[in-house]
């Protein structure tokens, strides 16, 4: 039973700490704009997944279940873990950034076409339009 509330807790810092690494390292591409710099962004992240949830592991069962913990077959199984999980969430996310990108440029780059997915995300709610009336009518 301990093993498997390790790895559930693992597991959870493993898809949290993925998905926010990614997030930092879109906001790193755009403000360096470099796509040859994606590579090293993507090994950190995942090294920084690696840590935190090897750290995670080797507390839970050495403090606190009080069980032995072998290093090297702990770092393969969690290496094994990461690596599908950050890849499938990195897909995930490209798409989505894909769908919701607020232009396109043309060939030429001199066009700007605007997505029309980005604009209607934009859009209020018609239900937000008199979210606040009461207050102005005072």
């Amino acid at each position: 039973m301990p093993t498997v509330i390790i790895f559930l807790l693992t597991l959870i810092v493993i898809v949290i700490s993925v998905f926010i690494t990614l997030v930092i390292k879109s906001e790193l591409d755009k403000m360096f704009r470099d796509k040859k710099a994606s590579i090293p962004f993507h090994i950190c992240n995942v090294i920084a997944t690696l840590i935190l949830a090897y750290s995670l592991k080797f507390v839970m069962t050495v403090y606190v279940f009080k069980k032995e913990f072998h290093i090297i077959p702990q770092y393969f199984i969690l290496l094994g873990i990461i690596l599908p999980i950050y890849l499938f969430v990195n897909y995930l996310f490209k798409k989505h950034q894909w769908t919701y990108r607020k232009y396109s440029a043309t060939e030429d780059g001199k066009i700007i076409i605007l997505n029309e997915k980005y604009l209607q995300k934009r859009k209020t709610h018609s239900k937000y339009k008199n979210y606040n009336s009461k207050s102005k009518d005072h």
